[in-house]
């Protein structure tokens, strides 16, 4: 039995008045790529220096405006990537790299160093102030971790105060969910007052939840309560940095965001230590699919999932949000019927707002393709197979036909599990299309004598092969499905009736294509189904179609 004795919560406020359940996310805020530090130090095989290269230029065509590179004063491999984006004019004017240190004196100096010739850069120093860190790993009180960060900050300012370019300053309060408020308020407001802070010299200060350990909305009430009780809120960018202990980063992400957050640091397809960094590209997409504006350009997600995968060596997940294989496709039969019935429904409307359903998202304003939507296997049914024909191939399959179809597929899929759409085609094709035993088409040739109103003004003349004996008959009708009907009647090959007939247009242009459905019952055994011709003239379509129905009738 697990022993859950052995944990407990940690107790954090309680903000009874809270105001963020109330509020919407209505615009994007300041996104920050972490990347290539926080994500790439998470890698079995870190990145290396021309990956990393790839990589930024990849975040710089996405549109992030803040980039943290490294830890240029850890490792002289961040530190030569660092120099190589300044040498060789990687850096747009409209780009902020950042760049992490502790709060010591040398690594502060060799930063800056790391920095020379950048025009703008956010220094990102941090130390943590939890109660278990400041227990286990420090052995300090608070004021002894208050002055650290008081004296790093001391120390950005005056280096700054030389460098050429502007310094941008960020702090964070490392596993800030597991400090107390009160005590993070307190180093914080310090921080900012060294800084000399204010509306116009703003400081970003990071809350982050380092480790998450409790749920999404006690994060927000985390940052609500910290947004309130800054001396000078408006001196302040609040910014949010959450990982994924719990599986809930995204959702800590969004809350905080609610609660007063103006930026989001975090990883493409979450990567990052553990569990992984908040997944920026999942909050990006879910604020596009409310329609808001995500202010970066991640139209075409499978680019972003190849550099990727090329450069971090870790596979997407094929059910992870908007961006695995399968996340638009539908393996349930209801599923498949109902996304065939959205889109057409979609079309229909000429209505510029998506809403299908099962798709909270159009596959196609990620650079997908809608062939992937429905999958095909054993769990499918007659609407999802009846989706691939029309979309893939054009067949408009009618709806009392799609049940004979559907048992044929099926009967695949139980032996193979799934069935892709070219197999669906090749079924269909062997079928109903490509049949000639007992019955084959050589040719025909259709007129029209009508005479005084007779109702009877079609004539066919057809040569078949039946039973590998070539044979010329002749009928009269009210149209030719009736006078070919006729003719193998007369001609005593047959005894059917004929049920239900439809017809449509395959393709446009010169060589558009007609496809031609009937239904037909035999009358000495009542079985019944159905056939399918394709041709350029509609008149042989619907003669290939009948041919195709006496096959699937008479064929032993």
């Amino acid at each position: 039995m697990l022993n859950y004795t052995k944990y407990k919560r940690f107790e954090t406020i309680k903000l009874n008045d809270r105001i963020w359940p109330d509020k919407e996310i209505n615009k994007a805020p300041i996104w920050c790529s972490v990347d290539l530090r926080d994500g790439n130090q998470a890698l079995i095989n870190p990145m290396t220096v021309d990956e990393k290269i790839e990589f930024f230029k990849l975040l710089i065509k996405l549109g992030f405006k803040e980039i943290e590179v490294g830890f240029p004063s850890a490792s002289q491999i961040e530190y030569d990537f660092l120099r190589r984006l300044v040498d060789e004019n990687h850096i747009p004017d409209d780009v902020t790299v950042q760049v992490l240190t502790q709060a010591r004196p040398h690594l502060i100096k060799k930063t800056f160093e790391a920095l020379k010739d950048i025009k703008k850069a956010i220094v990102h120093i941090y130390n943590s102030t939890s109660v278990l860190q400041r227990d286990v790993v420090f052995n300090m009180s608070k004021e002894e971790i208050k002055k650290i960060a008081v004296e790093g900050t001391k120390l950005v300012k005056e280096y700054a105060g030389s460098f050429e370019g502007e310094i941008l300053l960020e702090y964070s309060p490392e596993s800030f969910t597991g400090t107390e408020l009160e005590y993070a308020i307190e180093i914080c407001d310090a921080v900012l007052d060294i800084w000399e802070a204010n509306k116009e010299n703003k400081v970003i200060i990071n809350l982050p939840s380092t480790v998450q350990m409790d749920t999404p909305n006690v994060y927000a009430d985390q940052v609500e309560w910290m947004c309130r009780n800054f001396k000078d809120r408006e001196r302040v960018i609040v910014s949010v940095h959450p990982h994924n202990d719990r599986g809930t980063g995204v959702s800590d992400a969004e809350l905080a965001m609610l609660a007063g957050a103006d930026r989001v640091e975090g990883t493409l397809f979450g990567n990052g230590e553990r569990t992984g960094n908040v997944d920026i590209l999942t909050i990006a997409y879910n604020m596009f699919s409310h329609g808001i504006n995500p202010e970066l350009n991640i139209e075409n997600v499978n680019e972003i999932i190849e550099v990727y995968e090329r450069c971090v060596k870790i596979p997407v997940h094929v059910r992870h949000p908007y961006a695995g294989n399968l996340v638009f496709t539908a393996f349930s039969g209801s599923h498949q019927d109902a996304i065939n019935k959205g889109i057409k429904k979609y079309k229909e409307r000429h209505n510029n707002i998506w809403q299908v359903p099962y798709l909270p998202i159009d596959p196609s304003d990620l650079g997908r393709e809608y062939e992937a939507l429905v999958r095909i296997n054993s769990q499918s049914g007659k609407g999802g197979i009846a989706f691939v024909m029309d979309h893939c191939y054009g067949f408009k399959i009618p709806k009392t036909m799609r049940k004979e179809f559907a048992d044929v597929i099926q009967k695949i899929s139980e032996g193979k599990g799934e069935v892709s759409p070219t197999e669906v085609k090749a079924a269909f094709d062997k079928e109903y299309l490509n049949l000639e035993i007992p019955f084959k088409l050589v040719k025909c040739r259709v007129s029209d004598i009508s005479d005084n109103g007779c109702e009877e003004d079609t004539k066919v003349n057809v040569s078949i092969i039946h039973d590998g004996q070539e044979r010329e008959i002749e009928g009269i009708g009210n149209g030719p499905i009736d006078a070919f009907k006729s003719a193998l009647s007369r001609s005593s090959l047959i005894n059917v009736k004929i049920i239900d007939y439809t017809e449509h247009a395959l393709s446009t242009g010169s060589e558009a294509q007609a496809a031609a459905y009937v239904y037909m019952e035999r009358n000495d055994t009542m079985k019944k189904t159905f056939g399918v011709g394709v041709d350029s003239n509609i008149t042989r379509a619907s003669i290939k179609s009948m041919i195709s129905a006496l096959n699937r009738l008479y064929h032993q």
